[in-house]
C-alpha cells in the first residue's frame, strides 16, 4: 500500500514516461501518403502511376508528368469511375481524347487545358437522356460554337450554341417533317 507521498511519486513518474512516450510519437516521422509508380518508367517512359488518392495512370511519361498517350481512372469519389483515355501534355489532357463517365456518358473529341475545346462527340448513356447525341464545337465542357443535338426520338437541332444550350440562330428538324428555322434561347424558340 502507498501513503501519500509514495502515491505522488508513483503518479509522477509515470506522468513523465507519458510525456516522454507522447514526445517521441509526436516527433517520430508519419508515413505520409505518395503516388507510387508500381511498374515501369514513371520519369521518361512508359509505366503506371497510382496518387495517393487512388486515382491511376497508365502511359507515357515525360519528366514525371504524363505526357503523351494514356489512361486516366478515377478513383475519388467525386469521380469514382471515370476515365479519360487520349493524349496528355505536361500532365494535362491535350489532344485526341475521350472521357468516359461511370454513368454511361462519353464526350469523344479535342481535349485542351484539361477540358474538351474543339470539336467533339457527345453521347448519354445514363437516363433518360440514353440514344441522346450532341455532335459539334466545345468550350471547358460545354456545348459553345457551332453543332447539331441528336434526340433518340427522331428530333434534331441544328445550330448556334452558348453556355451549354441551343442560343443564337438554328433549325430544329421534327421528327414528323416539320421543321423551325429561327433564333433560339436556352433551347426554346425565341423570336
Amino acid at each position: 500500500m502507498l501513503d501519500g507521498k509514495g502515491f505522488l511519486r508513483r503518479r509522477r513518474w509515470l506522468a513523465g514516461w507519458a510525456a516522454l512516450g507522447l514526445a517521441l510519437w509526436l516527433s517520430s516521422p508519419v508515413p505520409a501518403l505518395a503516388d507510387t509508380c508500381i511498374s515501369g518508367d514513371c520519369q521518361n517512359g512508359f509505366g503506371t502511376l497510382v496518387r495517393d488518392n487512388g486515382n491511376k495512370y497508365t502511359g507515357e511519361f515525360k519528366d514525371g508528368k504524363f505526357h503523351g498517350h494514356g489512361t486516366h481512372t478515377f478513383n475519388e469519389s467525386k469521380w469514382k469511375g471515370d476515365q479519360y483515355t487520349g493524349e496528355f501534355k505536361n500532365g494535362q489532357y491535350d489532344g485526341l481524347g475521350t472521357y468516359s463517365w461511370a454513368n454511361g456518358d462519353k464526350l469523344a473529341g479535342d481535349f485542351r487545358n484539361n477540358a474538351p475545346n474543339g470539336h467533339g462527340t457527345y453521347t448519354w448513356g445514363r437516363e433518360p437522356w440514353i440514344g441522346d447525341k450532341y455532335v459539334g464545337e466545345f468550350k471547358n465542357w460545354k456545348k459553345e460554337g457551332f453543332g447539331t443535338y441528336y434526340w433518340k426520338e427522331g428530333d434534331k437541332y441544328v445550330g448556334e450554341f452558348k453556355n451549354d444550350a441551343s442560343n443564337g440562330q438554328g433549325t430544329y428538324y421534327y421528327a414528323n417533317g416539320d421543321q423551325y428555322k429561327g433564333e433560339f434561347k436556352d433551347w426554346k424558340k425565341h423570336g
